[in-house]
């Protein structure tokens, strides 16, 4: 039996959340020559680059881009990132996901830069199911729904943008 799948949010839709979250993230850090983009592979990754390019296309903010791989399925921290982890101290870092549900991938995010000193931390996700198991909520949110535990958030983007989308089932 095929699976029903329902459109949340279309191409157009995604670029307005990700363009409104970037205008936040300006307003939140006014005084700031730079932030770091935290993005946890897949979908993460990739809306913290399209974040990216809004915030300099915008602002004159130095964006860097940082890629956070994340063991989900693991029982402990285990996690690896593209540059040194203590390159971004005393700096802002917004920690970038798809989806907020149990809070396990975000607080094993935070959990990076635990032993590091930050001037800020902050959270981003594009949809925030509010199904949690972890004290974590997001500072930066593109859509909040109430879902089933049993209903599944798809987030489809890559680089190109062509068919992004996001899809309950």
């Amino acid at each position: 039996m095929a699976v029903k799948k329902l459109l949340i949010l279309n191409k157009t839709q995604i670029k307005q959340k990700i363009d409104r979250m970037a205008y936040q993230i300006l307003e939140d850090n006014l005084n700031e020559k730079e932030v770091v983009l935290a993005g946890i592979i897949d979908q993460g990754y990739i809306i913290a680059k399209r974040l990216k390019k809004v915030i300099e296309s915008i602002s004159e903010i130095k964006v860097v881009l940082m890629k956070i791989d994340i063991d989900k399925d693991s029982s402990h921290l285990q996690a690896s990132s593209d540059i040194d982890v203590n390159a971004v101290k005393n700096k802002v870092v917004i920690l970038v996901d798809d989806v907020l549900n149990s809070g396990r991938t975000l607080a094993y995010g935070l959990g990076v830069f635990i032993d590091i000193p930050l001037k800020k931390l902050r959270t981003l996700v594009l949809i925030d199911r509010s199904h949690r198991n972890f004290p974590i909520s997001s500072d930066f949110t593109g859509l909040e729904m109430s879902t089933l535990v049993k209903e599944h958030i798809e987030v489809v983007m890559d680089d190109k943008s062509k068919d992004d989308a996001v899809y309950l089932s």
